[in-house]
C-alpha cells in the first residue's frame, strides 16, 4: 500500500510539474499526503478523536488549490500542512479524549482558512467584474467612434447625402447610447460596492466550493461586458421611441428642426446644447436604471386624442 501510494503521489506531482503555470492543481493533493513521515499513526488518531476538523482541513486543502491568487493558494496550503504539523505533533492527541484547547486551536486555524478563501472569492468577482466593465467600456468607445465614421464614409461612397436633421439624429443615438454603457457601468459599480461578496454568494448559489474563483473571475468579467452592451442598447432603444414620437414621456426641449437652419431662419445655438444635455440625461438614466428604461419600452404607443366637434 505505502509503495501504490509513493507511485501515485510521485505520479500526481509529475502531472503538476507538466503543467505548470496553471490557475489551480489539475491533480489537488489530499491530507493524507502531506502528512509528515513517521506520523501515520498519529494522524489515524487524529482522525478518530477529531474527525470534524480533519474533515475541515481536508475540504480547505482542497479549496486552498483552487484559489484565485497564487499567493493565496500558497499561504493557506502552507497553513493547512502547518496546522496539521502542529497537531499531530502535539502532545494531547495521545490522550483518550479530545482536549478542548486543542479543539479551540483548530477551529480558530480553519475559521481563519475559511475567511482567507472567501475573500479570494471576493476578489475573483471583484477583478473579474471590473475587468469586463473596462472592457465593454473600450467597445462602447469604439461603437462611439467607429459607426460614425464608418457610416458617413460609407453613405457617401454610396451618394447618399445626409442634412442637419439626419446629423444631428444620428449623431444624437450614438451620444445617447454611449452616455447609457456609461450609465450601466456605473450601475454595476455602485453595487459592487461593498457587495462582493453577495456577488460570489449569487454564483455559488449561496454554497463553497461549487465554483472554482477562477470560474467566478470569468463569469463575471462576461456578465461585465453584457451589462455594458445592454446599457447601450436600452439607452439606443429609448431613444428612438422617444424622438421617434411613438412614446411620449417627456418632451425635448429641443428637437432637430428647431436646431438646424431653415429656408430665411438660422439654427439656434442654445437648442443644440439643450438637445445634448436632454438626450444625455436620458441615455444616462436608462443605461443606470434598467427598471425605467424596460418601463419606457413595456409603455403602449402614443394615442392621438380623437377631436370632437
Amino acid at each position: 500500500m505505502t509503495e501504490n501510494g509513493g507511485g501515485r503521489r510521485t505520479w500526481w506531482r509529475g502531472m503538476r510539474e507538466s503543467v505548470q503555470g496553471a490557475d489551480t492543481e489539475l491533480w489537488p493533493e489530499g491530507l493524507m499526503e502531506i502528512v509528515p513521515d513517521g506520523f501515520d499513526r498519529d494522524y489515524v488518531q487524529f482522525g478518530e478523536l477529531y474527525p470534524e476538523q480533519q474533515l475541515q482541513l481536508q475540504l480547505l486543502y482542497g479549496a486552498s488549490q483552487r484559489a484565485f491568487e497564487r499567493r493565496t493558494r500558497v499561504s493557506a496550503r502552507v497553513t493547512v500542512v502547518r496546522v496539521l504539523g502542529n497537531a499531530l505533533s502535539d502532545a494531547r492527541l495521545r490522550e483518550a479524549k479530545p482536549n478542548e484547547h486543542l479543539t479551540e486551536y483548530l477551529d480558530q486555524e480553519i475559521a481563519d482558512l475559511r475567511g482567507r478563501l472567501a475573500q479570494d472569492s471576493a476578489t475573483a468577482v471583484s477583478r473579474g467584474l471590473n475587468l469586463g466593465l473596462a472592457m465593454g467600456s473600450a467597445a462602447g468607445l469604439a461603437l462611439l467612434i467607429v459607426p460614425l465614421l464608418w457610416g458617413v464614409g460609407l453613405l457617401g461612397a454610396l451618394g447618399v447625402t445626409l442634412n442637419c436633421t439626419n446629423r444631428w439624429s444620428l449623431l444624437g443615438a450614438v451620444v445617447c447610447g454611449g452616455v447609457g454603457a456609461f450609465g450601466a457601468v456605473l450601475s454595476v459599480l455602485v453595487r459592487l460596492r461593498g457587495s462582493a461578496d453577495q456577488l460570489a454568494r449569487r454564483q455559488t448559489n449561496g454554497r463553497e466550493g461549487i465554483v472554482v474563483p477562477g470560474q467566478m473571475a470569468r463569469s463575471m468579467r462576461h456578465e461585465g461586458v453584457y451589462r455594458v452592451f445592454v446599457g447601450w442598447i436600452l439607452a439606443l432603444a429609448v431613444y428612438f421611441l422617444l424622438s421617434g414620437g411613438i412614446v411620449t414621456v417627456f418632451d425635448p426641449p429641443a428637437t432637430t428642426t428647431e436646431i438646424c437652419p431653415a429656408a430665411g431662419r438660422a439654427g439656434s445655438d442654445s437648442a443644440g446644447t439643450e438637445f445634448w444635455g436632454f438626450w444625455c440625461a436620458i441615455g444616462f438614466v436608462a443605461g443606470f436604471n434598467e427598471r425605467w428604461a424596460f418601463g419606457i419600452l413595456s409603455r403602449d404607443s402614443t394615442k392621438r386624442p380623437s377631436k370632437s366637434g
